[in-house]
C-alpha cells in the first residue's frame, strides 16, 4: 500500500470520526452568528465562538496534514480557508478601515456565506444518504441565516421599509426561496448580493423539489400493470432473464468445449 492511499485511508476515516461532533459544533456557530446577527454579541457568546473557531481551525490543520494532496485540497476548501479567516479579522477591530460601516458589512456578509458552506458540507456528511432530509434541513439552515443578514444589512431603522425584527427578516425569507417575493427588495449592495444567493438556492430547491414529485409520480404510474414505463417488478424480472440467459450460454459453452 502506498503512502498515498494509506493517506486517503487515514482522511477518510478521521472525517467518519469527526462527522457528528463537527455537524454539532457547525449547528453551534450557527446558532451564534444568527444571534450575534440580530441580538449582538456578548462576553459569553464571543468566548463560546472563539473555541469553536479554534476547533475549526485545529480540524481543517489535522485534514490538511493528512491529505496526500495539498494544492487540489486547498481549492476544494477555499470556502472553508476564507470561513477561517474572517473571524480573526475581529482582533483587528482598531484598525480605521476595519471599523467602516461598508468593510463591516462585507465581512458580515462573508461570514455569512462561510457559515452556511460549513453547516451545509457537515449536513451532507450525516444525511448523505438521505437526500430529501439534507435538503430540507438545509433549507431550514439556509433560511434562519438567510433572515438573520437579511436584518443585519437592512433594518428598518436603517433601510426605509426594512425589517423591523427576525420574525418579519425570517418571513421575508422564505418568501423570497419560495420565489414568491413581496413589495420591499434590499437597498444595500450587501443586503442585494445576499438576496440573490437565497434567490438562486431557492430555483435550486424548487427544481429537486420538482423532479422528486415527478420521480415519485412516474415510478408509481410505472407499478401499474399494463403500464408503459417499466417499473421495479419489470426490472427485477428481466434481470433474472438476464442471469437464466448467462447460465444458459455458460452451459453451451462448456459443452461445446467438452465436445
Amino acid at each position: 500500500m502506498t503512502v498515498q492511499t494509506e493517506r486517503w485511508r487515514e482522511l477518510r476515516k478521521l472525517d467518519e470520526w469527526l462527522e457528528t461532533p463537527m455537524l454539532l459544533l457547525s449547528l453551534g456557530w450557527l446558532a451564534i452568528v444568527v444571534v450575534e446577527l440580530t441580538s449582538g454579541t456578548s462576553d459569553l457568546l464571543a468566548t463560546i465562538g472563539t473555541v469553536i473557531w479554534v476547533i475549526f481551525i485545529l480540524e481543517f490543520v489535522l485534514r490538511f496534514t493528512l491529505a496526500p494532496e495539498k494544492i487540489p485540497f486547498l481549492k476544494s476548501n477555499w470556502l472553508t480557508i476564507i470561513s477561517l479567516i474572517v473571524p480573526a479579522l475581529r482582533l483587528f477591530r482598531a484598525f480605521a478601515v476595519l471599523r467602516a460601516a461598508r468593510a463591516l458589512r462585507g465581512i458580515r456578509l462573508v461570514r455569512i456565506v462561510g457559515t452556511a458552506n460549513r453547516s451545509m458540507n457537515a449536513l451532507r456528511a450525516t444525511l448523505q444518504r438521505r437526500q430529501f432530509g439534507y435538503v430540507a434541513g438545509l433549507t431550514l439552515l439556509v433560511l434562519a441565516l438567510g433572515a438573520a443578514g437579511m436584518l443585519s444589512f437592512e433594518p428598518a431603522g436603517e433601510v426605509e421599509g426594512g425589517f423591523t425584527d427576525y420574525g418579519h427578516a425570517l418571513w421575508w425569507t422564505g418568501m423570497l426561496i419560495a420565489s414568491i417575493g413581496t413589495d420591499f427588495w434590499p437597498v444595500t449592495m450587501e443586503g442585494r448580493v445576499l438576496s440573490a444567493l437565497l434567490a438562486l438556492y431557492g430555483l435550486a430547491v424548487f427544481g429537486y423539489i420538482t423532479a422528486t414529485f415527478a420521480s415519485f409520480f412516474i415510478g408509481r404510474d410505472a407499478e401499474e400493470p399494463g403500464a408503459a414505463i417499466a417499473g421495479t417488478a419489470d426490472l427485477a424480472e428481466l434481470k433474472e432473464e438476464i442471469k437464466a440467459l448467462r447460465v444458459t450460454l455458460d452451459e453451451r459453452r462448456r459443452g461445446v468445449h467438452r465436445a
